[in-house]
């Protein structure tokens, strides 16, 4: 935001330097980016955060001055004559979509000569870097560089009937545009349309049609309050942007329209002639910005700040800002209502806050004892740094990737079905504008990359959201993902897995079951269970996505939903004593239906083993000559233990013979010779 010296003089006395100034400014949030020099005038280029869109205009600043300076503010009063004849016989205006535009006021002025503007008008104007085009649009410039509030002039003549309709576009309308180029307008844009076609693309640029020129005589005053995200995405769709979608997209005053739009009109009166008709056509209820009175504790301030503000000068800074005193400040407290064009005053923080950069943040000694809390991780970063641990132990490494994909990315992996992606219309990504749905894609393509670069069987893994639904408030729809690639084995792939169930709480439990989603190979995928709850996925992929990002090795991929491990982490160490009698190991070969799984036999081999069952390891699967059709055999591994003694075999034999003779009566196992 530039802003001329001798603009902000008519609003506040500046008898201090222009470094001083700028100093201040500067140290209270108002960035300085630069100043230049003109004949008869100083530009200051303030840096505005998005926070502060009451200071994208010169009574915005000049109130930030006049609270640090503790200087009186004048504000234009604004009150233009009016004849008798009235704007609503001569206009109307209507709004069909108010959940895009909250309120619209217009005004008309007859009989105005349109001319070149005053050169203290120009001058004003090319100190902010805008060039001066004719008296009425100068104008409308003007005002919208000393409030903040957009505004736009019609050409009344030119409006089709004289009315205003505020709608939505219709498909296939266009509009060309001030600037004189074509612009496709699609249907959740909101623009303002005369009778019969759009005049203007609301809150982003005028049409070319209805522009005022030299031939103008007759002249409507547009104020309108434009939802923010509705101008952000016609902006942006468009790829045009101007000094009224800047601040539309920021928000703007809803009670200080209708000043602007007085103030428009005594400027016109004044620079162009004229009379103004009686009165405004309003259209829409508007929007009723927050009145909630908020109480600020004096002894805050010094706890926070760690220095003494006497009341006084706190209340003092605090009304020279715009906020209203509720009732009298006690020796304890006061109640602040916030003005209207600073929506992000809502807490006591926020007024402290203010408070501290006006009264200087170069008074807080550097010695002062500010009491500081010793901060702690949460259990989201604990359960990640044991994720994290367990992986870079294993030679994974952790990526970071694109949250955008395009269609052909985002369709290799999509476990959790077809919904519809989110799209994100972004000005500079015309082809990668989707939100990803899975971390798979993205680091699949990193492998490639990688292979490409002759770092073959990369272990990749991320930590990231993923967007399944537009659902604000609900974290259903942003779960957050871990996800992994590997040239290693399925059953390699499973091992790690179940090693991070295990570090993040040493009592999960890890199943599988079969699954068929399209990206897996047949018959090599399969849903993760974490105590008996829907985990994630895990499979190797199939030959097809392999071909398409040219993949040379194959790949095993999981994906899972890191808000179980930190729902479920239980993060105290325990003590495991280190065993102090030997195990006794014995391996079973069994011939099953090829329908029974290695969850069944381990089930069945538990239960039926005992206590003396330390651990139970699949070895490997054989199908072949020597196996019947319709038959497999699975290779396992036993280990007995016991706390308190040395196993003998004929204890062991016991167990074994327990575990075969239920496998032979629950699954039809036979041994294998």
């Amino acid at each position: 935001m530039i802003v001329s010296w001798n603009w902000l003089k008519e609003y506040v006395p500046l008898e201090m330097s222009a470094d001083d100034l700028t100093d201040k400014l500067t140290l209270s949030g108002l960035n300085l980016e630069g100043t230049e020099a003109f004949p008869d005038d100083l530009g200051i280029d303030l840096e505005v955060t998005s926070n502060r869109p009451d200071c994208l205009g010169h009574l915005g600043v000049a109130r930030e001055i006049a609270a640090l300076y503790d200087k009186p503010i004048t504000i234009p009063d604004a009150q233009p004559s009016e004849s008798a004849a009235k704007t609503a016989e001569a206009t109307s205006v209507e709004i069909e979509c108010d959940d895009l535009c909250p309120q619209y006021i217009a005004r008309v002025v007859r009989g105005v000569k349109v001319a070149e503007s005053p050169d203290w008008l120009k001058s004003r104007l090319e100190t902010l870097g805008i060039r001066p085009i004719n008296n009425i649009v100068d104008i409308s410039n003007y005002v919208l560089m000393e409030c903040g509030q957009p505004l736009h002039t019609f050409d009344m003549d030119k409006l089709h009937e004289g009315r205003i309709v505020v709608r939505r576009a219709q498909p296939g309308e266009k509009l060309t545009a001030i600037d004189q180029r074509d612009y496709e307008l699609q249907p959740e844009m909101c623009v303002i349309a005369d009778a019969d076609r759009p005049v203007a693309i609301a809150g982003v640029m005028g049409g070319l049609e209805t522009e005022i020129s030299a031939a103008t005589t007759n002249v409507l005053i547009e104020v309108a309050d434009f939802r923010p995200l509705s101008i952000r995405n016609t902006a942006r769709v468009l790829n045009l942007h101007s000094d009224s979608s800047y601040r539309f997209e920021r928000g703007v005053d809803p009670h200080g329209m209708d000043w602007a739009s007085r103030r428009c009109a005594e400027l016109i009166l004044e620079l162009a002639g004229g009379e103004l008709l009686e009165g405004a056509v309003v259209a829409g209820a508007g929007r009723t910005p927050n009145s909630d009175p908020v109480e600020l504790r004096f002894a805050q301030i010094s706890r926070i700040l760690g220095i003494d503000v006497e009341p006084n000068e706190v209340v003092r800074i605090l009304t020279d800002l715009g906020l209203e005193l509720q009732g009298e400040a006690s020796a304890a407290s006061c109640r602040f209502v916030p003005p209207s064009w600073r929506r992000d005053l809502t807490r006591e923080i926020d007024l402290i806050e203010e408070v501290a950069r006006i009264y200087g943040y170069e008074q807080i000694p550097e010695d002062v004892l500010v009491p500081l809390t010793a901060s702690s991780k949460r259990v989201f970063d604990r359960v990640a740094d044991r994720v994290h641990n367990a992986l870079n132990g294993n030679g994974y490494f952790e990526s970071i990737t694109m949250t955008f994909v395009d269609d052909d990315l985002l369709g290799l992996f999509r476990p959790t079905g077809d919904g519809e992606p989110l799209r994100v219309e972004h000005s500079s990504r015309k082809r990668e504008n989707i939100l990803r749905q899975s971390l798979i894609p993205s680091l699949l393509q990193s492998r490639r990359e990688n292979e490409k670069r002759g770092t073959f069987n990369a272990r990749l893994y991320e930590i990231s959201n993923v967007y399944l639904a537009a659902s604000p408030g609900d974290r259903s729809g942003e779960p957050t993902r871990l996800s992994l690639v590997s040239g290693d084995s399925f059953f390699d792939v499973k091992g790690i897995v179940e090693l991070l169930a295990k570090a993040v709480n040493h009592q999960s439990l890890v199943e599988v079951r079969p699954c068929e989603l399209p990206s897996f190979a047949a018959g090599r995928g399969c849903e993760v269970l974490l105590n008996g709850q829907l985990w994630g996925w895990l499979g190797e992929i199939a030959a097809d996505i392999k071909d398409k990002l040219n993949l040379r090795d194959d790949v095993t991929v999981a994906e899972l939903d890191f808000g179980m491990l930190d729902r479920t982490a239980d993060l105290t160490p325990q003590f495991v004593p280190t065993p102090q009698y030997p195990s006794s190991d014995r391996d079973l070969n069994f011939i099953l239906d090829d329908a029974t799984t290695w969850q069944q036999v381990a089930q069945t081999v538990k239960a039926a083993a005992g206590p003396l069952l330390e651990d139970l390891r699949f070895d490997s699967q054989f199908r072949g000559k020597q196996i019947p059709t319709g038959k497999k055999s699975y290779l396992l591994t036993a280990r007995y233990r016991a706390a308190d003694r040395t196993l003998t075999a004929e204890e062991v034999d016991v167990s074994q013979q327990a575990v075969i003779a239920a496998c032979r009566e629950q699954l039809g196992a036979e041994l294998r010779g």
